[in-house]
């Protein structure tokens, strides 16, 4: 299947620091619509994630192993570059308020100037997700709160072990 002509892939590019259910709803979703999706795990000199590369890489992999199209890869480029160098027609991104449209239709614009043979499709979450972000999840789960509703299993395992320590 990788090299066939006419195989559409796209591109998840965020610091999924860490990935939560928001996240795999939308490639849930999206790896139905395209032959194959990769996350890409962003490599920001600038953020200070909590996990480290090779941990929300991990993470992510153990929190997808069960769609087969689905692959996760990261990078320090820019997302349109990478998306080049994989063949990729398309990035998608999560919506989830309208505060985020604004950021999203900046990034999709600049995408487009960068390359515009990448299309950016923006997907909003099950409802049920809708309030989730990264931040809110640590923050919930750093003062002992429940978030194993909204966060893959292994992923509520490592929260627990990073702020026991």
């Amino acid at each position: 299947m990788c090299g066939e002509k006419g195989m559409k892939k796209i591109i998840y590019p965020g610091t999924f620091d860490p990935i939560h259910n928001g996240h795999v709803d939308i490639a849930k979703r999206a790896s139905i619509i395209f032959d194959e999706l990769i996350f890409v795990i962003a490599e920001n000199p600038r953020k200070k994630p909590l996990f480290t590369t090779k941990e929300r890489k991990m993470l992510v992999e153990k929190s997808v192993n069960d769609i087969p199209n689905i692959k996760v890869k990261s990078t320090e480029k820019l997302v349109v570059e990478f998306a080049l160098g994989e063949t990729a027609v398309a990035i998608i991104r999560g919506l989830r308020h309208v505060s985020d449209f604004e950021f999203e239709f900046q990034m999709a614009l600049m995408n487009y100037h960068l390359n515009p043979d990448i299309s950016t499709m923006l997907m909003i979450p099950d409802e049920k997700y809708i309030h989730l972000n990264s931040t809110v999840v640590k923050e919930v789960a750093e003062l002992g709160g429940d978030i194993s509703h909204y966060v893959p299993k292994v992923v509520g395992e490592c929260l627990n072990i990073k702020f026991k320590q």
